[in-house]
């Protein structure tokens, strides 16, 4: 690990393990240069599906728990890559999982019945300000979150993002709440993004392979669905071939959302191969220097 440096990079993430698919071979590579990393949860994911029949038990239908249990599995993540910095937005429990529906179109929307206290209709300076905070505190250089549609649809993705960006707008007024802390601004915000050429590329492997149901309806020549960001429109790609594997053991810790039997794990697409590049929109700050292909290899590129 190389001596600790003055870069910070903040995540904000709507649940636990969502950290790890879109993040975490990032996380671990900043960890090992002695970055400062910090991971805001927006919730403790208490909606989600329970993958462990053992543990059918903990969903939200049926006896509950699953929150606090993903709180583990979160804490037993972040072990593996490193990240000794990670909290929940306004502590845990202080916003709820929105749960969601899935549209005919195939992408996340609200679901018709709300929990008490759901994320996504929490007043969005609320929840911005205990962001405010983190942002004053932690004073990162580099902010990452979802785009606008919160990469599929999600309703606490969607919310993550408008927090995220109002957040980060108001850190930095010189004359908003003082009492959050000393005014900062964040240089570089990134959305996490899934390249185009590499869905495409990927989706060919797989049907090559005789694999018909991983991302099933989707195609490699078809039109691909929103949580696909055109090349064009990405700005950064960390290589994660020297940390794709702390980062798949770190996915495994959150056993009751990921199959490791699946195709994050296993086949001719595996994690390994599929998530070790994590792509990035620049939409706030100046791109740094970029490499062969065009992309800033290094988040921090240019500060």
């Amino acid at each position: 690990m190389r001596a600790m440096t003055d870069h910070r990079l903040l995540l904000v993430h709507a649940h636990p393990d969502d950290e790890c698919i879109n993040n975490g071979a990032t996380m671990a590579r900043y960890v090992d240069e002695g970055i400062g990393v910090t991971l805001v949860t927006c919730t403790a994911g208490e909606m989600g599906e329970v993958l462990v029949p053992d543990l059918s038990h903990l969903a939200y239908d049926d006896k509950g728990g699953l929150g606090d249990h993903r709180r583990g599995e979160l804490d037993d993540a972040m072990a593996v890559l490193g990240v000794t910095d990670h909290r929940f937005l306004g502590g845990f429990g202080r916003f709820h999982d929105s749960g969601m529906a899935w549209h005919e179109d195939g992408h996340a929307i609200a679901a018709e019945t709300l929990p008490d206290n759901a994320f996504w209709t929490t007043d969005i300076i609320e929840a911005a300000d205990e962001l405010v905070a983190i942002i004053r505190e932690v004073r990162p250089q580099v902010l990452v979150t979802y785009d606008q549609f919160g990469g599929y649809g999600h309703p606490d993705h969607i919310q993550a993002h408008r927090v995220a960006m109002y957040a980060s707008q108001l850190a930095a007024a010189p004359s908003y709440r003082l009492d959050l802390g000393e005014p900062h601004d964040v240089a570089k915000i990134y959305w996490t993004a899934m390249s185009e050429s590499r869905m495409r590329e990927s989706l060919r492997k797989l049907r090559e392979s005789g694999d018909t149901e991983t991302f099933k309806g989707m195609e490699p020549d078809d039109k691909l669905p929103p949580f696909v960001t055109p090349d064009e429109l990405i700005s950064a790609k960390v290589d994660g071939s020297t940390t794709v594997q702390r980062k798949m053991d770190a996915l495994a810790k959150h056993a009751t959302q990921v199959d490791t039997s699946g195709h994050f794990f296993s086949g001719a697409e595996s994690g390994h191969s599929w998530w070790s590049d994590e792509y990035y929109r620049l939409v706030k700050g100046t791109a740094g220097p970029v490499d062969a292909d065009g992309f800033e290899a290094d988040l921090f590129a240019g500060l």
